[in-house]
């Protein structure tokens, strides 16, 4: 650091105080001045929004762990997206909950179940949303596994590879109903390639594919499996979904999805591997996603709730952390709070 003697007044008779020349504080001094120079800003088209949608024989319900987050019919839906897109929001995530499951989710492919439905009635009364369907079987099985039961070495695991038929049919009915892209949330070997291929000779190759690639076995999924259902009936998911404590792994599996023709990569969850994401966009050229997770969100709900945080500042803080280590995009349960809390700002 460059110092000089100042010329004034001493601390002690004979002491020089020591002046810094350099002065970062000199661009944090007033908030026009950090306005000007901020390196990072988040905008609420940066932001994707999860919806989860239930049959309408079902009423619209606030999920108990997740303040502001509902099961939705396809008509609130619509409305949710009419008011995002007026927010600024150009693209939302869609779970469903079916009436009815089995073993292997066969209702994921019906083309009048609750996602196929809100993905043809928001494209018509938006669009120019981005709609995502999720790609997965949890929430259409019986046990609640993402995939075909078998029994493998004297316990009940997820088959590899009967799954990505079951995959592959649940692409094409999204694809059917008008979905923009595809987002396999499975963590099964090859589905990437297994979907492209299929959309490809189905005549969707303008269907994009976002890729759950760093899919993490997290603790941080509690909310969502009551809000979507899907909680492991036996075991956990830790065969298929990914161990916490591995990077290297995640890098391959990244570039195994964009060798399959990923269209973009997903880091999930967000807060806990924020060195991934970081990773993931300095040895990627493909956008990348983060997952701001049910159990990210519930925890700054929970501790505002409680006064023991300022809920929007810490909001705001998560969203930027996960900008600013390198993610293009955020799904994120608070996409439209904060996506109002910007509009105001910028009024």
């Amino acid at each position: 650091m460059s110092l000089k003697t100042n010329s004034g007044p001493k601390s002690e008779p004979g002491i020089p105080i020591v002046v810094p020349r350099n002065r970062p504080r000199r661009l944090r001094s007033s908030e026009g001045v950090r306005a000007m120079v901020r390196e990072n800003e988040v905008k609420p088209a940066d932001l994707i929004l999860p919806l989860f949608i239930v049959p309408d024989s079902r009423p619209r319900v606030e999920i108990g762990s997740m303040p502001g987050v509902y099961q939705d019919r396809v008509a609130d839906a619509v409305a949710t997206c009419k008011r995002a897109w007026e927010l600024g929001i150009k693209s939302v995530l869609l779970f469903g909950l079916p009436e009815t499951k089995d073993e292997i989710g066969a209702v994921s492919w019906d083309p009048t179940g609750p996602v196929q439905s809100a993905i043809r009635a928001i494209a018509k009364a938006v669009p120019e949303m981005t709609i995502i369907p999720d790609v997965c079987m949890c929430e259409y099985t019986s046990h609640g596994h993402c995939g075909v039961i078998v029994d493998h070495r004297g316990r009940k695991d997820v088959d590899n590879d009967q799954t990505l038929e079951l995959l592959v049919r649940q692409s094409l009915s999204f694809a059917e109903a008008g979905a923009h892209f595809v987002a396999p949330s499975d963590m099964m070997d090859g589905r990437v390639g297994a979907i492209r291929d299929a959309l490809d000779d189905n005549g969707f190759t303008d269907v994009g594919i976002i890729a759950y690639s760093a899919k993490f076995a997290s603790g941080f999924y509690g909310p969502f499996r009551e809000a979507a259902e899907s909680a492991p009936q036996f075991g956990d998911r830790r065969s298929y979904q990914m161990d916490p404590a591995n990077s290297r792994e995640a890098m391959r599996e990244i570039s195994l999805d964009v060798e399959e023709g990923a269209d973009m990569v997903m880091v999930k969850p967000a807060l806990p591997y924020l060195d991934i994401i970081r990773e993931a966009r300095d040895s990627f050229d493909l956008p990348i996603v983060a997952y701001n997770v049910s159990g990210e969100y519930s925890m700054v709900k929970a501790a505002a709730e409680k006064g023991w945080i300022d809920g929007t500042r810490v909001r705001d803080e998560v969203l930027m952390g996960i900008k600013r280590s390198g993610a293009d995009l955020i799904i994120t349960y608070f996409a439209l709070e904060y996506a109002e809390d910007y509009k105001k700002r910028k009024i």
